[in-house]
């Protein structure tokens, strides 16, 4: 078992404490899943994947509290964002709801939802880590693969399909963004489809940085150059890779048309067939 950041323990111990001087008697439970979970934070450009169990559903007062509590933390601990959700026991391992119950908190903003990926129960079942409450090996967790694989080809098609095309239509207004704005669209989009892709070949999930490095066993060479180009990004190294903006978003655009393209006539076709 791997160790949790010291910084992460100091933002996870400072919440906590927020929680319980300002929500007295509520909080139960609190596990840890993304890539803190996957043993892939990268300090500064991972968020802190949190949920939160309580013993009663939160509502609009609650939410006054939890956006104090949370700013409270932002302002102490800069360039850490936490990003989670508030349920009840009742509520693990549930994906939707018939109306908005799931407190959700992503952005610096709480906002009520009715969705909660099964990625995310399926990194809190195999890897998720107990900070307050019982180990994740005796929580009521029902998810499969197939689930799993339903939701990224569903996921891969339609919001990843969709933002390609809407950086290709707008490629003109993209190549005037300021360098770390594409690199962030670089590493966002590179990393996060070589995550479809690795699920849709091994019926798993993996960390951005664990797809890039996957993806540089698999994926053809010609690929290479921008995938490296996105986990150097990530982890936030200097490399000259490409000698332009320009070169660095035609071949982020060219791969992953490539990727979703393999997927949808590779992977997704082979699983039917099967």
């Amino acid at each position: 078992m791997f160790e949790v950041p010291i910084i992460v323990n100091e933002v996870l111990n400072d919440y906590i404490d927020l929680m319980n001087e300002h929500l007295p008697n509520v909080l139960e439970g609190v596990y840890i899943h993304g890539s803190i979970a996957l043993n892939a934070y990268v300090n500064g450009s991972s968020d802190i994947d949190f949920i939160t169990v309580t013993n009663r559903r939160l509502v609009d007062g609650d939410a006054k509290i939890l956006t104090e509590i949370h700013k409270t933390v932002a302002e102490k601990h800069k360039n850490i964002d936490m990003d989670g959700v508030y349920i009840l026991w009742g509520d693990l391992g549930k994906v939707t709801k018939e109306e908005p119950i799931f407190l959700v908190y992503n952005g610096g903003e709480l906002n009520f939802e009715a969705y909660i990926s099964p990625i995310t129960w399926w990194i809190v079942k195999k890897n998720g880590i107990n900070v307050v409450g019982p180990d994740r090996t005796s929580l009521s967790i029902d998810i499969n693969t197939s689930e799993i694989t339903k939701y990224v080809i569903e996921n891969m098609n339609s919001y990843w399909a969709s933002r390609i095309q809407r950086m290709e239509n707008s490629i003109d207004e993209l190549i005037n963004f300021p360098s770390d704005v594409i690199n962030q669209e670089i590493e966002w989009t590179v990393l996060g489809l070589l995550r479809q892709y690795f699920t849709l070949k091994e019926h798993d999930i993996t960390s951005k940085l664990g797809a890039g490095e996957y993806a540089l066993q698999h994926v053809p060479a010609e690929w290479h150059k921008i995938i490296k180009e996105a986990i150097n990004i990530r982890i936030d190294v200097k490399e000259n890779l490409f000698t332009t903006n320009q070169e660095r978003i035609d071949a982020t655009l060219a791969f992953s048309t490539y990727i979703i393209n393999y997927c949808n006539n590779h992977l997704i076709m082979k699983k039917v067939d099967a």
